[in-house]
């Protein structure tokens, strides 16, 4: 979820850099946009993201050394898919009581520098366009189906793929959203339904043995949708998950129903149905089809509980609590038909 914040909420060295001046590159038009975990400063022809100092338990950004090491973390496991777009790592100076990049002085935060994709042809741009197609779709398996073929595969990355250990994680968001239950977002009923039929469809242990001992479980993206991927002169897979193991360590099949949620989200159920034989075809995954429910339950509430979160930001404005509270509740009525079957 993308939101907008005033600049007195801001803190110093992002208002600093909102500066053409701050960059030695040309800067025109700079742009802040924020998720509830980073500042993104779109500046010319690159992007500069910044980690908010935020402990949100499963995520700690809370100090700066804490939010270096994700920064090095980021460059390296985004490196695997998109090696043109993950530049390097910045430092926030401040010398006097000046803040530049890269300058002397103290060091004040650590970010990472990218090469700045063209926006119309960010995917979710391309989906609004009305212009995603399968042939799109089979540049994304020719990508998907060799990385996932090279992610590291070792005996520490298959214990995330017991029924136990994917349970910390489809657990964690139920308790994360309770108080949130019997709003309009998010009703009693919905929750018990698919807290339900998770906790139901976690006994089946044999299932998830099998997905392990296939060598389904990999060190994944763990963020795959259309907001972190690009469809320019190729493919461009970018943002995984970098701040916790056990959001990336998982079935490749949790990929792939985020993807294919991700185009239900956006009413392209047909295309969704393609991707998904597509990739089970070309990977020879036979199995998918047994957990992609389960999973893109899991997926789509936690867009949903990401939703909440960021429509309960103070920070945020009117229209962005509006919208974020409406994608959610779009979110958690789709989590509520996998539910269903």
């Amino acid at each position: 979820m993308e939101t907008l914040m005033s600049s007195e909420h801001l803190p110093d060295f992002i208002q600093a850099l909102l500066a053409p001046s701050a960059f030695s590159h040309e800067a025109a038009n700079i742009k802040l946009v924020q998720t509830h975990i980073s500042y993104v400063i779109l500046a010319g022809d690159f992007v500069y993201k910044f980690k908010k100092p935020v402990d949100f338990g499963f995520l700690d950004f809370s100090t700066l050394e804490k939010r270096r090491f994700c920064c090095e973390q980021e460059l390296i496991l985004n490196r695997r898919l998109s090696p043109e777009i993950y530049l390097d790592l910045v430092t926030v100076t401040r010398d006097n009581g000046e803040f530049s990049l890269g300058g002397k002085g103290d060091v004040v935060e650590y970010g990472v520098k990218m090469v700045r994709m063209p926006e119309d042809r960010m995917m979710v741009n391309v989906i609004r366009s009305g212009e995603l197609g399968k042939s799109h779709v089979d540049s994304l398996v020719d990508v998907l189906v060799p990385f996932y073929r090279k992610a590291e595969h070792n005996t520490e990355i298959d214990r995330f793929g017991s029924s136990d250990a994917v349970a910390v994680n489809v657990l964690e968001n139920f308790d994360q959203t309770r108080e949130f239950v019997g709003s309009e977002t998010l009703t009693s009923e919905q929750y018990e339904a698919i807290s339900n039929y998770a906790r139901d469809f976690l006994t089946n242990e044999d299932i998830f043995g099998r997905r392990v001992a296939e060598g389904r479980v990999r060190d994944c993206h763990g963020d795959l949708y259309s907001a972190n991927i690009c469809l320019a002169d190729k493919v461009y897979i970018y943002d995984c998950i970098e701040f916790n193991q056990r959001f990336r360590y998982c079935d490749v099949a949790s990929d792939m129903a985020f993807l294919a949620m991700d185009l239900d989200y956006h009413g392209l159920d047909g295309l969704s149905t393609y991707l998904i034989d597509r990739f089970a075809e070309v990977s020879g995954d036979t199995g998918l089809a047994d957990v992609l429910d389960f999973y893109k339950c899991y997926r789509a509430y936690v867009r949903g509980k990401i939703g909440l979160f960021t429509s309960h930001d103070p920070a945020v404005d009117e229209e962005v609590r509006v919208s974020s509270m409406d994608g959610a509740g779009k979110y958690f009525r789709l989590a509520l038909k996998y539910a269903a079957g």
